[in-house]
């Protein structure tokens, strides 16, 4: 049986630029996971996920397509992961298998209600991952950000699969998109072994070395939000006010390489201005646009992240889910979360996850 975790993400700045090519982003990857297992079957196969507390999704082949014997599924991003590695095991010759898929995941609570942790892009690149030990294709984390980001793409239709580069990749990373459109092109004329082997335009995935004394605290609101939905939302707002949104990608571009620097040369105080005027940035484009996203729970919880010292915004579309403060210290951690707590607020648990205890493999930029 093969058994594959991939983590789950938050972002900490960049949100809404980072969906155009070449505006970089910092994300987290978290030590909340999507596990996929494989267990290699005969005839038939199997989807399952404990998620939706469902009984497995039936599956057979016909000339050498998986067709699933119902046609309402909660697994859009899993079969198209599978789609995409299988047509790349084809190109590579190798023979198609049947086999049960099982999914479960520690990225939403106990009543199923999501965190706002990457969920899809998680369990997008874990079965990517299985698959490629089950066909033994060799695929490095490149070629897996690059299938899973293809399978991700196929489904949501927008987004910057900035959670798929946390997912494969692990720890903090400096993110920037790929051109979307050249890839579609490019997808049309290429085999897929070609498309994975092309340089994407715009694509950056920097690994980032973390200052010993920087502090992450992750608080979450209790309303789950949905990502795809407020970015299409924004997008559809920014229209006829064109040049005003120019100059919030502009202003993000600045804000985001000013953090990133922070990070290169060790500097906390840079990180934590950066991140604040991130969240001046998302304020103006809540004016801007007339989609909130920092809703009145996350104001809350960044306020009070403020007055004990931290630099505080909201975290990845907004609208519910997570906020972030980072420190400088452990000071003043305790106290904010026994704030946030009288305010109903909940601290999440959670850490930076590196594969292997360490950054690794070669990054992509």
């Amino acid at each position: 049986m093969i058994e594959i975790s991939a983590p789950g993400k938050l972002f900490i700045s960049g949100e809404y630029a980072v969906v155009e090519p070449g505006h970089p982003a910092v994300i987290v990857a978290v030590d909340q996971f999507v596990t996929v297992t494989l267990e290699k079957a005969q005839d038939e196969g199997s989807i399952q996920s404990e998620q939706y507390r469902s009984i497995p999704v039936r599956w057979t082949r016909k000339n050498n397509e998986l067709v699933l014997d119902i046609r309402e599924n909660p697994f859009h991003y899993i079969l198209a992961a599978i789609h995409l590695t299988e047509k790349y095991a084809q190109e590579q010759d190798a023979p198609l298998s049947f086999y049960h898929l099982k999914v479960t995941s520690e990225l939403d609570n106990a009543s199923g209600r999501k965190y706002g942790l990457g969920s899809s892009g998680a369990v997008t690149v874990a079965t990517v991952k299985a698959l490629n030990a089950f066909y033994q294709l060799g695929l490095d984390n490149e070629k897996i950000f690059k299938l899973s980001a293809l399978a991700h793409l196929a489904v949501q239709g927008n987004g910057s699969c900035g959670d798929i580069a946390a997912s494969c990749y692990g720890g903090w990373i400096a993110f920037s998109t790929f051109d979307h459109q050249w890839v579609r092109k490019q997808s049309e004329e290429q085999t897929l072994h070609e498309l994975l082997i092309s340089d994407w335009p715009d694509l950056m995935i920097e690994s980032l070395a973390v200052p010993k004394h920087l502090r992450l605290l992750i608080g979450w609101t209790g309303s789950p939000a949905s990502t795809s939905d407020l970015v299409d939302q924004v997008h559809r707002s920014k229209g006829d006010k064109e040049l005003s949104y120019q100059t919030f990608l502009d202003k993000s571009r600045e804000c985001v390489t000013q953090m990133i620097q922070g990070f290169k040369s060790n500097d906390i105080d840079t990180i934590q201005a950066a991140l604040r005027e991130n969240r001046q940035l998302l304020l103006q484009l809540t004016d801007l646009t007339g989609v909130v996203i920092e809703t009145p729970a996350l104001k809350k919880l960044c306020d009070l992240a403020e007055q004990f010292g931290g630099a505080a915004k909201s975290s990845g579309a907004g609208g519910g889910d997570c906020g972030i403060v980072l420190f400088k210290q452990k000071s003043g951690i305790l106290p904010l979360v026994s704030a946030w707590e009288k305010q109903e607020l909940t601290p999440l648990p959670l850490h930076v996850y590196f594969y292997g205890g360490q950054e690794h493999d070669e990054p992509k930029g």
